[in-house]
Order: structure tokens, then sequence, then C-alpha cells
């Protein structure tokens, strides 16, 4: 019985981690990492096809998108996850993978016209994506469910995003269980559509997110509504065009519940019929999964507000952008509005068009309203660079640059420091990841100091025997190299992946009738000789 820490140890992005026990082999997220990679990650102890469950926290693509390329290298398993998370996945994967094969397409259009460039293959196709999408399993909320023998979880509410959980882990081997939580990312409180994180009280170990374990977002809860009223106001009298980047599932709900309190109080004086432009065909999606799933998720004013029979991210002006053509038409348009378009930190998505289009105009304002990691264009826009590339275009920063302070889906220092408090008793050993590698060492040094908690901050590839509760491989960081370009194609290893398949599967039939093992030979045979070169 153990576990080994895979991905988002001492680096924010990319959470995975692997568990070994019952005979099965599992994983708690399976994300890519996104921004700046400072450490190598180790691979996976085992073969995809060999991971028999995958658990997930929640749907952002640091916490899911690596598991249609898991799918693509032979995972047949069972995915779990709430039910939200569950719907929101089947859009936000088949966005991901729309994303690649676009920019990949693209890359590939720019290597005909240069003999320096080579064709490049997406990360993952569609197909792979429509794939896992078919292995989710839905799990309400508190409900505890077995997934085989030895393996029972239960997801508990942690207010991150629409659908988020943490996840309880009971594992039993040789007569022993040992309880692991998995905080997932813990959510701020009191937020404008969803619940604060809920509690949980028991565990034997706990792997705790600290992505602002080194921040406080205030005493006070800032005004968002009358100080986003304010920036509409200063940039339409200019003349300009607000420009939102935002995550297309969350923030950008959170963003239509205050423009709708804005149109509503009729606070932006002289421009109260602006027009707000939602330019991402998954952030409309994702809002309709949002009203699908209001009931159970929606807290506060925003479910009194469905109670009352109002919808509270709709209002009059909302225009949403589906096709590329209706994107292309915004810049067009003289007329002041507001442009939210994903992705959120800059580094995909319709966003670069409408920078390409807003930077260089010093009427406009750029507000970001989240976080933004290092490496990324939005942290090089939020930090003051003055020129930027865009579709191998240079593009000066004239716009003026703005940030909403402390709009934050993630809880800061105190509120990370709440939920582990809510543990009736200190949990053997708390493993701090999900957080810059200088956040991940102080945050588990001030747990251990302020708060005698047992914890411990691994690097990718270090392994814990849960039985023993010891450690039986402390892994050291592996600073990134520049990678030289790989001569095996994407496809080609695809297609290794998928001999490597077949090879599994056939050293796991023996014991089968000899009448069935004589056919599948057939068949294996039969395929070779039909592609045999």
């Amino acid at each position: 019985m153990k576990m080994i820490f895979v991905g988002a140890a001492h680096e924010v992005t990319g959470s995975c981690h692997y568990l070994e026990a019952a005979g099965k082999h599992m994983l708690v997220d399976c994300g890519m990492e996104q921004g700046v990679n400072v450490f190598e990650n180790v691979p996976l102890p085992v073969d995809e096809s060999l991971i028999d469950y995958v658990f997930l926290t929640h749907a952002h693509i640091d916490h899911t998108g690596l598991l249609p390329l898991l799918y693509a290298k032979g995972f047949r398993g069972q995915v779990y996850a709430t039910d939200a998370t569950a719907d929101l996945c089947s859009i936000m994967l088949r966005d991901c993978a729309h994303i690649q094969m676009m920019e990949a397409e693209w890359k590939n259009r720019k290597a005909k016209r240069s003999v320096a460039l080579t064709a490049e293959e997406p990360l993952y196709t569609m197909e792979d994506a429509e794939g896992v999408i078919k292995r989710l399993v839905p799990c309400h909320y508190g409900t505890e469910v077995k997934v085989c023998d030895g393996v029972t979880i239960r997801f508990t509410d942690i207010g991150h995003l629409l659908g988020s959980s943490s996840i309880e882990v009971w594992l039993t081997e040789e007569n022993e269980t040992k309880k692991i939580v998995f905080s997932g990312d813990i959510g701020n409180k009191n937020q404008p559509l969803l619940h604060s994180p809920i509690p949980t009280k028991e565990a034997d170990y706990v792997v705790m997110e600290s992505t602002y374990g080194d921040r406080l977002h205030g005493a006070e809860r800032p005004d968002y509504v009358h100080e986003l009223a304010a920036i509409l106001k200063e940039t339409f009298d200019r003349g300009g065009n607000v420009v939102i980047p935002s995550f297309a599932v969350g923030r950008t709900q959170e963003l239509l519940f205050f423009l709708r309190k804005i149109k509503a109080q009729r606070l932006v004086k002289g421009h109260e019929n602006f027009p707000v432009y939602v330019d991402s065909p998954l952030a409309v999606e994702a809002t309709g999964i949002f009203q699908d799933n209001r009931m159970e998720c929606f807290a506060g004013e925003a479910l009194y507000l469905v109670q009352a029979g109002i919808n509270p991210i709709s209002f009059p002006g909302l225009k949403l952008a589906i096709t590329s053509e209706e994107s292309r038409e915004i810049n067009f348009n003289e007329t002041p509005k507001v442009i939210i378009s994903a992705s959120g930190m800059c580094d995909a998505g319709r966003i670069r068009h409408h920078l390409k289009h807003n930077l260089w105009r010093p009427e406009c304002t750029i507000l970001f309203v989240g976080y933004q990691a290092v490496g990324t264009l939005g942290r090089l826009l939020v930090d003051g660079i003055d020129e930027v590339k865009l579709f191998g275009e240079s593009i000066q920063v004239r716009a003026e640059i703005k940030k909403l302070v402390g709009m934050s889906g993630h809880a800061d220092k105190n509120g990370l420091i709440e939920w582990l408090c809510g543990f009736e008793e200190k949990p053997k050993k708390v493993f701090v990841v999900h957080g810059e590698d200088s956040v991940c060492a102080g945050f588990a040094e001030c747990l251990k100091l302020e708060y005698g908690q047992s914890t411990y901050a691994p690097y990718s590839g270090t392994v814990f025997d849960l039985l023993s509760g010891k450690l039986e491989y402390e892994a050291r960081p592996v600073p990134v190299k520049k990678k030289a370009k790989s001569v095996v194609s994407n496809v080609y290893a695809r297609l290794l992946a998928a001999a490597q398949r077949l090879l599994n599967m056939v050293r796991g039939i023996d014991g089968m009738p000899n009448k069935d093992m004589a056919k599948f030979a057939d068949q294996i045979n039969s395929l070779c000789d039909k592609w045999e070169l």
C-alpha cells in the first residue's frame, strides 16, 4: 500500500498522485502543466493501460487535462467524479483537445513555409477526449462509493469550482485500513455562487494544496461590484474596451453575476446599456451546466435569486459569441464594451486575438481576475512587460493593466489553515503540494512550527508507505532542462503504447481456456499479416 507524488510537487499545476493498494493502480487527478515547469515530473510507475481508476477533485485542466493522453496510451479504467465535475469534464476535455488540434494545425501551416520548422502532432485528439469522457462515473456529494474490494471513496464540497471536492479514500489491505484525504483546491469562503468549503473530520494522512499558502486576501472582502463598475466607467469614458481574460468555467460565471448586479443597479452612469460579450463556446456551455446544477451547488444570494425565478448570471446586453466569425466581429464594433474570453492566463484560446486588437490602445483596459502562473503571458502582463509577441507580431502594451485584487477561487493562507484545523485529531502526516517551490516549503514549515502538524513537502517521485507510515523513497528536485526535439512522433508513440497494452493483456490472460487463447492468438497473427511490410 503506497502513494507516489507525480505532479504538482513544488509546482502549482499538473496535479497527479498515484495510489497502489488492494492489487489496484489508481490516480488522484491527472492534470496538465501550465506555465513554466520548474522541475521534472517522474513518469507514472506503471503503464497507463494498467491504471484501474482515476479520482478527480475538480474539472480544471491542471487537474484533468492529461486524461485523454492517458486514454491514448491505453487507459481503459473508470474515472470517478462528482456529477457537476463529470458534466464539466465532458465539455472541457473536448475543448482542450480542440485547442491542441487547432494549434498543431496552425504550427504545421507555418512549417510548410519554413524548412527550419518541423511538423507537429497534437498531444491527443478529439477521439481520445471522447474516449475518456465515456469512462466518467458521476457520484453524489457525501455518498460513500465502494469502488472495489479494498477501495472506498467519498466526495465533499470544497467550494473552489462547481462540482469541486476534497476526496476521502479508504484503502484496505491485509485487514488494515488507512484513510487518505486529498484536499483538491480549497475554495475561498463566501463566494458569490458557491458554498464555502466543508471540512472533513478525520484522516490518517492528508494531501493538501498550498497555492496561496504565502498570502492573505485581506480582512474584508472587496466590493467587487462597485470596483468593477468604476473600472468600466473610466474605460468607457475614454472610449475603450474592458478585456477580461477569464477562465471559462467558474470565474466567467462569477463575473456575469457581478455584471448582472451592475446592470440592475445602473452603476455605470452614462453607459447603462453597455454590451458584454462572452467569447468562448466553452464558457457558454459551462454556463448552461452551472444552471443545470444550480440547486445542488449554488449558495447564498445566487440561490435566493434562483428560488425567486431570477437568472443570476444573465441580463440584457449579454451577447454570446460561438463561431469564429462572431468572435472576429467583436473587435470591429467600435462601441465600448466588455469582452470576456478564455483562457484566463492568456496562454491559448480566443483571448490572444482580443489582446492583439486591444493591448496597443491606451484607452482600453486589460482586467485580470484570477491567479497568473509564472511564465504565462498573463503573468508577464501583470508584472509590467512593455511588449509582447502574438501570432508572430510584436505588440506594444499601452492599455491600462488592472487586477481585481483578492478575487480568487482559492483559499488564502488562513483559509487553508482553517480547513486543516477542521480535523478533530491531527493527521499522522500532512503532505503539502500544489504550490510554488518556496510556498510549499514555507507553508509546510508554518504548519509544523505554529500548529504542531507533522508535515512534508514532497518532490516528484517521492514514495510513501501507507502501512508503515514511512517514506520509502525521498526524491530530490530535478530542474527542467531544455529538451531536444524527440525523433519519435506522437502518433508512433501511441502505436508503441497500444502494443504495450496488448502485451499487458496477453500477460494477464494466462489460465484462460485454450480455445479462447488460440482464437486470440489467431486474431493477433491475422492483424500482423494485414500490416506486415
